[in-house]
């Protein structure tokens, strides 16, 4: 099969790239080695000064903190070993999706064994060759040894191929990645801002601590029973539909859809056994599986200010299980909350928390936008598709 390469372009090991651009082996351009972790049972090894690194802690990302310390002995009796700020670390093996993953160390700091340190070579431009390896996460997970658990080693890392542009391109494609990086961090700095506001301003308003303008009179202490009926989903196996048009809800959310529907009026929603801590709220027609509760809720109390409430409530605190976690409906309707009988002020402080998750919506979709486009970027300047020079 003949493949049709455009002027100024060669097939190489990494795929077709810019006749300027060169192909390396990491092993080539990196020295590559890991750490270790000092003996647990000396005690007098640990809670040092020196930041300690494991593979949970690298995920895309700058590490500018540890969360495990140790001392001088601890490093000079282990394996350890101290890489300076700048040094990229990859995952070599974790739960889940850890292996594969790449960090750039933003501290001096040492490492743990199942991680292992890139000491990119001066004439390599650091972050270029950090953003390559973040882009190819997936495939490098696949270079994996088999066994019974499938782990990347030292070899394995140094013979990933790096194809390089001349440095100021690397600095360039590094710098407009960057950008984008520091936008979506800003973006997320803005959301976790937006969700401490609200979770404050629920602790405030759905307590009756703070009262809105207009309002005012004693709140009363009700039973959750007074103001809904909590009701048990039932199995969807007879009306699964991938047809269907309404949604079937469990503890983790829609799982397939129904030409029919449990309950059509809005409702909140409560996990009865797995998860029981995360509430959902539905003012459409659903159906509901019988690990999750919906309820009926009553007509002296606004659907959405009784959902917020709901996030307000320690649900753990009502486990009735040894094992599997499990809520009991009689004992949901029996919980107190101090309540206002005024169905205004319910809609007023529900409106306030609403606007503030809308708030909160639009800024993840704008970060998950630019997300995207960093993800498209990558895929074009990281293989040249795309030039860039910085001038």
């Amino acid at each position: 099969m003949e493949i049709n390469i455009k002027d100024g372009y060669k097939i190489t090991e990494v795929g077709v790239i810019p006749d300027d651009w060169d192909v390396k082996k990491l092993g080539d351009i990196a020295l590559v080695s890991s750490g270790g972790t000092p003996n647990r049972s000396n005690l007098s090894y640990w809670n040092g000064n020196i930041p300690w690194i494991t593979t949970s802690q690298i995920d895309f990302n700058t590490i500018i903190s540890s969360n495990e310390f140790i001392t001088e002995l601890g490093l000079k009796n282990s394996s350890a070993k101290m890489y300076y700020q700048d040094t990229l670390l990859m995952a070599m093996y974790g739960q889940g999706k850890t292996r594969g993953k790449v960090g750039i160390l933003g501290i001096d700091a040492t490492i743990n064994q199942a991680c292992a340190a890139i000491t990119i070579n001066k004439d390599v431009y650091n972050n270029y060759v950090f953003f390559y390896l973040a882009n190819n996460y997936e495939e490098i997970r696949k270079l994996s040894n088999t066994g019974n658990q499938e782990n990347l080693n030292g070899n394995i890392i140094k013979s990933i191929f790096i194809p390089l542009p001349p440095v100021s391109e690397q600095k360039a494609i590094a710098h407009a990645l960057s950008d984008v990086d520091n936008l979506i961090t800003a973006i997320d700095q803005l959301i976790t801002k937006k969700r401490n506001i609200k979770q404050g301003t629920m602790q405030q308003l759905l307590t009756g601590k703070k009262r809105l303008p207009g309002f005012s009179g004693e709140w009363e202490v009700k039973k959750l029973g007074e103001i809904l009926k909590v009701k048990h989903g039932k199995s969807q196996h007879n009306i699964i539909d991938e047809n269907g048009e309404f949604p079937i809800l469990a503890t983790g959310g829609e799982i397939g859809k129904a030409n029919t529907y449990l309950y059509n009026k809005p409702s909140v929603l409560i996990g009865r056994k797995g998860t029981i801590d995360i509430p959902q709220y539905m003012d459409t027609p659903f159906w509901t599986i019988d690990t999750l509760f919906y309820t009926e809720i009553f007509n002296n109390a606004v659907p959405k200010f009784v959902f917020y409430r709901f996030n307000l409530i320690n649900w753990y605190s009502y486990n009735e299980a040894s094992g599997v976690p499990s809520l009991n409906a009689k004992t949901i309707e029996n919980i107190d909350i101090s309540f206002p009988n005024n169905f205004l002020e319910q809609k007023a402080i529900a409106e306030i928390l609403s606007d503030i998750d809308k708030e909160i919506e639009a800024l993840e979709k704008n970060r998950d936008k630019y997300k995207a486009i960093k993800q498209g970027m990558m895929q074009e300047l990281l293989t040249g598709k795309t030039r860039i020079i910085d001038n």
